[in-house]
């Protein structure tokens, strides 16, 4: 079988639900892979040893149970994964990346890990997040970054970093993001991974309250297609799903494609940026792949309005201006933080609805510009993935935690973020589905260097194309380095 950790998570399933492996036992590797390589990677913020070995033991007992009784088990039964410290889970406490906030336990599970745990996934702790979930890096003042198992100088981006560097470096088989404007596409494409960013209302359990625009999702971070539609068989509710689910329908082939690419950003008239050359190889890596599977690709020209970057600001940041913090505890948050929250609560409820009424029109706009193809092409990101403490002017690694000052100017900050991630906040923005594909390395052969990403944006109720054509090209890349 090999070491457990190099199975994906769909050929764990099945040796955990044929009894070739015992949840204790898949339970046990990961922790001891956690306890030997988070020191470095920084991925987990809190590891629940103790609580995962009791429900690896329930699983266990459970599976003998429905054995003898011939019950089906649920479709996750005994995998071990993480969660992303915005989401609650019963007993641990959430610190959502802020030393600003007390750390008490959740009082129950959150509707996210709620529904993972009641397929049976099985919960090995926390991992590191930025404060509140707001930047493209993971690092914050109460633990050390979040680093990228590829280059341990790099970060694993945010704000689904944690997890997405424990996926990459053999910590869980796969995990659950959340995404608001790229926090799964970006640390996906940082790390090497698929992320896919499911279209809007299809994963009840991603959304959040205090999120007025809806621009947050649920959705997997993974190694393959075939884990990642494993995670949406669980995700999504059973009605809103294929026939056969996203896992069975994954075989079938996708027809021949019509794929718009574009350069064009949002963000590109407020914050002008040129791609790093490693963007447009990937790019056109991802051209390449996409032409030989059999896909039509086509200079794609996207018209945005200048306004969108102050209205999609406002929308986003809106939710920290609200959050309850003490004034004596004010001084504790970044200050990107610390700056957006100030404007936040400055800003008139007048002036939010008018945002939020901008971005609906700009949603409109944008829909039927992308509908003249199937889908549409673009980086996952502008920028290799960037060293630990570029974005804040200071790499915080060798400090003690929590560090005792934050350098960096929260504009500046905001600035490298967009230039560096300008191709994913108008999908959320938008509601759309969009996956984001690892097809090109930096080094001089595949798999050396750092991993480069090109994202596909689809049509609404595309996932499941979005997943088959991971799954094709994926199966080419596979036959390309047989024939070799």
């Amino acid at each position: 079988m090999g070491e457990i950790h190099e199975l994906g998570a769909v050929a764990l399933r099945e040796a955990l639900a044929t009894g070739q492996l015992s949840a204790v036992e898949a339970t046990e590797h990961f922790l001891a892979r956690i306890a030997k390589h988070n020191h470095a990677l920084g991925a987990f913020v809190t590891v629940t040893t103790d609580q995962a070995i009791l429900d690896a033991r329930a699983a266990d007992a459970a599976y003998v149970r429905r054995h003898r009784e011939g019950a089906e088990l649920p479709l996750l039964h005994g995998v071990p994964l993480a969660f992303k410290d915005l989401t609650d889970v019963a007993g641990v406490a959430t610190t959502h990346g802020s030393a600003a906030l007390d750390r008490k336990p959740a009082p129950e599970d959150g509707a996210l890990a709620a529904t993972l745990k009641g397929a049976g996934a099985i919960s090995l702790g926390k991992t590191q997040v930025p404060e509140f979930g707001l930047t493209a890096y993971s690092e914050n003042r109460i633990a050390p970054p979040s680093r990228n198992p590829h280059a341990l100088s790099r970060s694993s981006g945010g704000s689904s970093g944690g997890s997405a560097a424990a996926v990459a470096a053999g910590l869980v088989p796969f995990a659950p993001g959340s995404d608001g404007g790229g926090s799964i596409r970006i640390p996906a494409a940082a790390c090497g991974l698929l992320g896919l960013k499911p279209g809007r209302g299809l994963v009840p359990a991603g959304e959040s309250v205090g999120d007025a625009a809806r621009l947050v999702v649920a959705g997997p971070l993974a190694r393959s297609a075939a884990d990642a539609a494993l995670m949406m068989d669980a995700l999504v509710p059973r009605e809103s799903q294929p026939e056969q689910g996203y896992l069975g329908a994954l075989g079938e082939a996708p027809a021949a494609l019509r794929i718009g690419v574009s350069l064009d950003s949002p963000w590109s008239t407020t914050f002008p940026f040129t791609p790093d050359q490693e963007a447009v190889d990937a790019l056109n890596t991802g051209i390449k792949l996409l032409t030989h599977a059999g896909h039509s690709v086509f200079d794609a020209e996207i018209r945005y309005d200048n306004r969108y970057p102050e209205a999609f600001t406002a929308a986003w940041t809106a939710g920290v201006g609200s959050t309850r913090i003490l004034p004596q505890r004010e001084a504790l948050l970044t200050p990107l933080t610390r700056t957006f929250r100030r404007r936040a609560q400055q800003r008139s409820a007048a002036k939010v609805n008018e945002a939020n009424s901008f971005l609906r029109q700009f949603t409109h706009d944008t829909v039927i510009q992308y509908a003249q193809w199937d889908l549409v092409l673009t980086p996952s990101l502008a920028q290799t993935p960037r060293p630990v403490g570029w974005f804040t002017g200071k790499d915080p690694g060798g400090e003690q935690w929590p560090a005792p000052d934050w350098p960096g100017d929260a504009d500046d900050d905001y600035r490298k973020q967009c230039e560096f991630a300008p191709w994913s906040s108008m999908v959320n923005v938008c509601g759309l589905p969009a996956i984001t594909l690892p097809v090109h390395w930096t080094g001089a052969t595949p798999g050396e260097g750092l991993p480069m990403g090109m994202q596909l944006i689809g049509k609404p109720g595309s996932e499941l194309l979005l997943l088959q054509l991971a799954a094709q090209l994926e199966a080419r890349e596979k036959t390309a380095v047989h024939t070799l």
